[in-house]
Parts: structure tokens; C-alpha cells; sequence
């Protein structure tokens, strides 16, 4: 999955560059609106599972990651509403970071901070200062930055969660097909959920090293949240828009 799913114009953001720019608060979520899946991180399974199915998917390095599922067709969320509204009680932290994104700098250790510049929100007029007068990080940028790095440090924790389940030969493939009322179907290809039998089939010392590391709970939710799949044809059927086929998450 890439981290430019819906970051338009990210740019690092630059003491200088940026010195006099506002961010204006947005209970818009126009930005998500082609977003068919997002990331996920292990801590957020516990909220998540109880509105989105979660899913795991092979991303072009290669690594497997948790998702949820937002849509059934290419660029498309039906949690955004025709408001730009959030249709669920629960937003992933994938979404609630925008407008500020850690990137990978060639050459360089550490993560940069970028920000979208195409963020109707960021101005020179009204809103929260990223700068102060002397150039330090407002409260405001401080508190963004700790959600990101936080958010990072979800991220690690979560891909070394996944590795764990591939080594352990967890996953399979799963080809679900949704058919609606109306007679469209889709089709959803690349998806991989755990496999309840093999779980069940783990050597003993196996299965306490994942129930004592509680990543045995995160299964377990994964697992549950498969039913929110009807939810989302449910959601489905109630769009009339033309059929557009959907890719594996990405």
C-alpha cells in the first residue's frame, strides 16, 4: 500500500518554506474518497473490527499487511459520504494523520515529515500555526508529529506481527464474491485472511508464543471482523453508479 494513496502534492515540510502556514480544523473527508482500502495497525483491530472487515494483502515489497476494506471497486470508499462525511463511528489512523506523512529519505536514517500542499486547510490566514514566531513546532505541529511517530512505531510492531503469521504458514488466499440485489456482482481477487484450521493445527509452543505476545486477540478480531463484508455490500447496494471491476488492495 502506498502512503500517497491520497496525498496529492506531498512536500517535506521546511522550517522556512513553511514558517507562515495555518492548518484550518476539516470535518471533511473529500481527500479518502478514492481510497477502496487502508492500512491498519494491530492497536486499532479492537475498534476497527467492530465496523470494517479486515483483510491482509501482499504489497509491492513484498511484506504482508493488514487492511481494512473500504470499498468493492477501484478508487472507491463508501465510507465517504456524499457530505465528505465519515460513515462509521471509527476512523483508522491512516486517515485522522492526513495532512502530515513520514516518508523514507534515500540516504538518510531517519523518516522526513511531509505535508500535503494540495490540503485545502493549509493557509497563511486562519487556523493553527505549524511555526512560532522564533520558528520552533507550535503545540499544535508537536502533537501531529507524536501521532506520526507513534503511528510508526504501530507500524513496525504490526509488520513484525505479520511476519510471524507467514512463518507460522497462517494465511490463504481468499477469492470472495459479492452479489447484489440487483444482479451486479463483484468480485474481489488477492485478499488473505488466517486460516481457522491451520491456527488450530499449531504446535503447542507456537500458539502460547502468539497468546502470550496477544497477538493470538488480534487473530481472533481479524477473524470476526470477516463478517463486516456483508456491511460493505450492503453499502454497495445502495450506490447507483456505473460498474468499475476492483483490484486487490493496494
Amino acid at each position: 500500500m502506498s502512503d500517497a494513496v491520497y496525498y496529492e502534492k506531498p512536500v517535506l515540510l521546511h522550517r522556512d518554506k513553511h514558517r507562515n502556514r495555518k492548518v484550518t480544523a476539516s470535518n471533511s473527508f473529500a481527500f479518502a474518497r478514492k481510497a477502496n482500502s487502508l492500512y491498519l495497525a494491530g492497536v486499532e483491530f479492537n475498534e476497527a473490527s467492530k465496523e470494517y472487515a479486515i483483510v491482509f494483502t501482499r504489497v509491492a515489497s513484498g511484506r504482508i499487511v493488514p487492511v481494512v476494506m473500504l470499498g468493492l471497486r477501484a478508487r472507491e470508499n463508501l465510507f465517504v459520504g456524499d457530505d465528505d462525511s465519515w460513515g462509521a463511528t471509527y476512523i483508522p489512523a491512516f486517515v485522522r494523520r492526513y495532512p502530515f506523512v513520514l516518508a523514507e529519505l534515500p540516504g538518510q536514517p531517519e523518516m522526513g515529515v511531509c505535508i500535503d500542499e494540495a490540503f485545502a486547510g493549509l493557509n497563511t490566514k486562519k487556523g493553527e500555526a505549524l511555526f512560532d514566531e522564533q520558528g520552533g513546532n507550535t503545540p499544535f505541529l508537536q502533537n501531529a508529529l507524536d501521532f506520526l511517530y507513534q503511528y510508526q512505531a504501530e507500524y513496525q510492531r504490526t509488520e513484525a506481527f505479520c511476519q510471524r503469521l507467514e512463518q507460522a504458514g497462517l494465511f490463504r488466499e481468499m477469492n470472495a464474491k459479492a452479489d447484489l440485489v440487483d444482479g451486479r456482482s463483484f468480485t474481489l481477487n488477492g485478499l488473505m485472511i488466517v486460516d481457522e484450521q491451520k491456527l488450530l493445527a499449531l504446535p503447542d509452543a507456537v500458539a502460547l508464543s502468539l497468546f502470550r505476545a496477544g497477538e493470538m486477540h488480534l487473530v481472533s478480531m481479524h477473524l470476526m471482523s470477516l463478517s463486516n463484508m456483508q456491511k460493505l455490500v450492503d453499502r454497495m447496494a445502495q450506490r447507483k453508479s456505473p460498474l468499475v471491476p476492483a483490484p486487490k488492495p493496494q
